[in-house]
């Protein structure tokens, strides 16, 4: 029994959770320096789903609307954030990657089950990224709502990493089920959410996540918002590719 418990070491740290978001619970519930105590990489949103957080060997950006990218400082707010310490378990080169599809069946084939969370990292040149970048937006406005007007931006020929996760399907209501990833470019001037990418010689890492921790904010509008309703629709259209 020890030996498939081993894992267990790695713990990942949210706050908050899918649900509240969508139901535009965007109040800042816990502040990036105590974040920091938690792990050095991962991703998030800020206060009032200001851009888009991401965690990169323990430093901390924000890539905002207007296609900004700037590093945090411990007293910004954030309502929704998922962090873990980041020592991975496995590392393999993707010599060809024609587009995100292709990205996610090769760390597909690196996860053993579809019942634990991992935590993953892609770090290269890419020929091609499509990020957005969440537009500030008021208390109560519903996720897909807010997302129908966020920005994208194209690059190419960029270096830079993707930070991420992958999340089983039964945890839903809690987080993104499936990849989530967030970019930043290596000079730190681009970054985003993923919406779609193209390289070659990428390196992939990996790691399971054996221990998972969810911190409830303690703010008005989450002890009162009503979070029963699935969230799986609204997600997959406020997180992926405007079609």
């Amino acid at each position: 029994m020890s030996r498939h418990l081993q894992p267990a070491h790695h713990r990942l740290y949210q706050i908050s959770t899918a649900t509240a978001l969508v139901e535009g619970i965007y109040q800042g519930a816990v502040r990036v320096g105590a974040l920091r105590k938690h792990g050095d990489h991962g991703l998030g949103t800020f206060e009032g789903l200001d851009g888009e957080m991401v965690v990169v060997d323990g430093h901390f950006f924000q890539a905002r609307s207007d296609g900004s990218v700037h590093e945090c400082g411990d007293d910004v707010l954030s309502p929704f954030a998922v962090i873990t310490r980041f020592s991975p378990e496995e590392t393999i080169a993707l010599a060809q990657c024609p587009d995100l599809a292709h990205l996610t069946s090769a760390f597909d084939a690196l996860r053993p089950t579809e019942n634990f969370f991992f935590a993953l990292k892609v770090k290269g040149r890419f020929d091609y990224i499509k990020t957005r970048a969440m537009c500030r937006t008021a208390e109560g406005v519903p996720l897909v709502k807010a997302a129908a007007v966020q920005p994208e931006f194209e690059m190419r020929d960029v270096p830079g990493t993707l930070v991420g996760f992958w999340t089983p399907e039964y945890a839903k209501a809690l987080n993104v089920p499936g990849y989530h990833l967030h970019f930043v470019s290596d000079d730190h001037r681009s970054g985003g959410h993923l919406l779609q990418c193209r390289g070659a010689n990428l390196r992939l890492q990996i790691q399971r996540e054996g221990d998972y921790h969810v911190a409830l904010p303690e703010t008005e509008d989450f002890l009162i918002a009503d979070l029963n309703r699935d969230p799986s629709a609204d997600l997959a259209k406020a997180e992926g590719e405007r079609k």
